[in-house]
């Protein structure tokens, strides 16, 4: 029997993935990609560096099959997949010339790389702030006892100006009797009714953020929110109806929904007293910066809560789409500070949060050498490295050591991102 070469493949579990694409932002050797259904890693690319496992909301990409090299699941096959393959048996690897003996080789180390782009993920944290509540993840889901859970909505209401089109919504729903225990910074999926189309296959969930508090949209009440803005255009411009967002925003009070997860571990408020948050966001990347100021605003009547900033530099294009401009402006000047930017206001420069974070640059290079400050980034993938590069001018031009905050700011849970 000839030895055939053993590796141990990296794979993505396409029954649990709720398609967020953290892992495919986080990958430094972009072995990680996906079609219009699964996530999927190229085993010729990926080196076990395991950077894309901890952030994972889902531990969809913690899995793994020991494989001969040359029958390592191509990309094409991945994306055909409904369920992850078992592991192969022992007639299947004598048939691949497997000695029964053989143990996988790690991958050849990757020839070192000339950085030529400025690595944004490198500095987003992967574990949460250490005074954060402990999360309660994958309650519900494929692999849970339980599959998913119905939720009633009892609330629709959009929070933009604009019409119809491109609207944004504030949902509530409410789980009854069943426990779905939330933080905020976390999300859940949406299981979509019906199924797609092309394939004849059920939807796969959509990830939300929560927008609500953990007591509940109303305090003492077993319910959640989210910010929805529909869908009808790709992310290249081209039209398209996007399932789960306009299912969602269509929505009547009464209606129900079947909901999974929650997920997420990392993404979480700090709770020791006087801790400062700093909320950088975009459109719906809102949602789980109103979820933390809400928390914090009701501690604050309380009387539970000592001190600490919370700064908000928030973007849209226009004022008109920007979601909770309302109650934004009715929020205490004392309790928040409110930086808003527009990008497409007629007659005015184009203005996005990165310039509103440089214009109080004072006051964010204190708070970049604080030990008890945290960075929140939520939005589009495309403002991340812009953000973090402007933290790093900040503290630059403070002459603060940039490489030492860098690492503290990973290390010890200060900069969290969650970009799609």
């Amino acid at each position: 029997m000839s030895e055939a070469v053993l590796i141990k493949q990296h794979l993505i579990d396409p029954e649990i993935c709720i398609r967020c694409n953290t892992c495919e932002a986080t990958c430094p050797v972009d072995a990680i990609t996906h079609d219009s259904r699964n996530y999927v890693v190229d085993a010729a690319k990926c080196n076990l560096c395991m950077a894309c496992v901890p952030p994972c909301p889902t531990g969809s990409i913690d899995n793994w099959r020991t494989m001969p090299k040359v029958r390592a699941y191509t990309i094409e096959e991945q994306f055909t997949w409904d369920e992850l393959p078992g592991e192969l048996s022992a007639d299947e690897m004598a048939e691949a010339g497997v000695a029964p003996e053989a143990t996988p080789v790690a991958p050849m180390p990757q020839p070192a790389q000339v950085e030529s782009t400025f690595d944004s993920a490198a500095y987003g944290a992967t574990v949460p702030p250490w005074s954060a509540a402990h999360a309660f993840t994958n309650l519900y889901g494929p692999k849970a006892p339980v599959k998913s859970v119905t939720a009633t909505v009892t609330g629709n209401v959009r929070v933009t100006e604009v019409g119809k089109d491109y609207d944004t919504h504030h949902i509530v729903l409410d789980f009854g009797h069943t426990p779905f225990p939330v933080l905020e910074g976390q999300s859940l999926g949406i299981v979509p009714p019906g199924a797609d189309a092309a394939s004849g296959r059920g939807h796969f969930p959509r990830q939300y953020s929560i927008a609500s508090a953990r007591n509940g949209e109303r305090p003492g009440y077993n319910n959640v929110s989210l910010t929805i803005k529909r869908v009808l255009e790709d992310h290249e411009g081209r039209p398209v109806r996007g399932v789960a967002s306009n299912y969602l925003c269509d929505l009547d009070v009464g209606d129900t929904v079947e909901v999974i997860g929650p997920f997420g571990a990392s993404f979480l408020m700090p709770n020791h007293p006087r801790s400062h948050i700093v909320m950088i966001c975009t459109g719906t990347g809102s949602a789980p910066m109103r979820a933390m100021t809400e928390w914090r605003r009701r501690l604050r009547q309380s009387g539970k809560f000592e001190g600490g900033k919370l700064l908000l530099f928030f973007g849209a294009r226009t004022p008109e789409e920007l979601p909770y401009f309302g109650p934004l402006q009715k929020l205490p000047k004392d309790f928040i500070d409110v930086n808003l930017a527009f990008s497409r206001v007629a007659g005015q420069p184009k203005r996005y949060v990165q310039d509103l974070m440089r214009e109080r640059a004072a006051d964010l290079a204190p708070l970049l050498a604080d030990p008890n400050a945290y960075f929140y980034v939520c939005g589009l993938k495309a403002m991340e490295e812009g953000v973090v590069m402007t933290l790093r001018d900040i503290a630059l031009g403070a002459g603060l050591d940039w490489d030492a905050i860098g690492t503290s700011l990973r290390r010890d849970a200060r900069l969290h991102l969650e970009t799609y």
